[in-house]
């Protein structure tokens, strides 16, 4: 989910500052998330490693993979983690396995904690090292907007293949007025029901109510959280070094943060990478489009691995 929502910006704790406002805070949304994956009907596993960064929060889920046949590593997007996956990760680990990391510094299992300063550096390293603890093969990561980014700042040699789905560190993000006008009122004044008005200007026209607990997680956030501002564009020759991989970017149709006719240019243009539109999904790729998105990961998975 796009950062651009983040009005506001980080507090200095010292050399990091923590996503939550308090303790109670990190309380409340580990409980909300503990509760959801428990609750969730699949075979899985959740577990914590301990990176450098400080804990990483794991979910691993579907069948064992044969010789050779990479893994999928989801990372999610801003505000998101692997409790608000659970519906494309079901679909996709009916062929896979799937390995879903927290992103320290989001809300969810992680760690609270991210650096004020080389932001992208320092998840790049951290990409390394939870994949060196989680995946014992090769992997396809799959990352969502601030997700995408993470995935292409790690040059992890266990990387066969990315996935960017509206994915940030490509080009600067836009922000429509009529999205900013949502934003503020759920920052400022929370409610599920202005969570639910900004979901709805992130999705696609014509979509109707976003899922109810997406909605009331926002609340949440809004109420615990301190959000993030989108990264900016990684640099050119950090993009040319990931040419030796293969990636594929993939955006909605009606995404308003990274409509197409934007992203699709700049994944050609900086990442040499393959470009595909999900018709009727706008931002919201892992809540609108579980089963097409899965599709492109599966067939994408093949191509590069088997």
């Amino acid at each position: 989910m796009s950062s651009a929502r983040g009005i506001g910006g980080d507090d200095k704790e010292g050399q990091m500052a923590s996503v939550y406002k308090n303790d109670n805070a990190q309380r409340e949304v580990r409980a909300w998330c503990v509760g959801q994956i428990a609750d969730w009907g699949i075979a899985h596993v959740r577990r914590e490693v301990v990176t450098p960064t400080g804990v990483t929060g794991v979910v691993t889920t579907g069948p064992e993979p044969r010789e050779g046949e990479p893994s999928v590593v989801l990372l999610p997007g801003t505000n998101m983690n692997a409790a608000l996956c659970l519906p494309l990760v079901e679909v996709m680990a009916r062929n896979r396995r799937v390995v879903i990391l927290d992103l320290p510094g989001q809300p969810g299992l992680s760690t609270g904690r991210r650096p004020d300063v080389r932001r992208m550096a320092w998840y790049g390293n951290w990409v390394t090292e939870a994949l060196t603890q989680t995946v014992p093969g090769p992997v396809v990561v799959v990352g969502h907007s601030l997700g995408g980014a993470v995935a292409l700042a790690s040059n992890a040699p266990r990387i066969v293949g990315r996935v960017v789905l509206a994915g940030a560190g490509l080009t600067r993000l836009r922000v429509p007025v009529r999205l900013l006008a949502a934003t503020v009122p759920w920052l400022l004044l929370p409610s599920v029901a202005r969570s639910a008005r900004l979901l709805r200007r992130m999705a696609a026209p014509g979509r109707g109510d976003p899922p109810g607990d997406l909605s009331a997680w926002m609340h949440l956030v809004a109420r615990h959280c301190r959000t993030s501002l989108a990264p900016p564009p990684l640099p050119s020759s950090l993009l040319n070094q990931r040419r030796a991989v293969p990636t594929l970017v993939v955006a909605g149709r009606s995404d308003p943060f990274l409509p197409p006719r934007t992203l699709g240019p700049a994944a050609r243009r900086r990442l040499g990478a393959e470009f595909r539109v999900i018709e009727g999904a706008g931002h919201l790729l892992l809540d609108e489009a579980p089963v097409e998105v899965s599709a492109l990961v599966e067939e994408f998975c093949v191509g590069v691995g088997g």
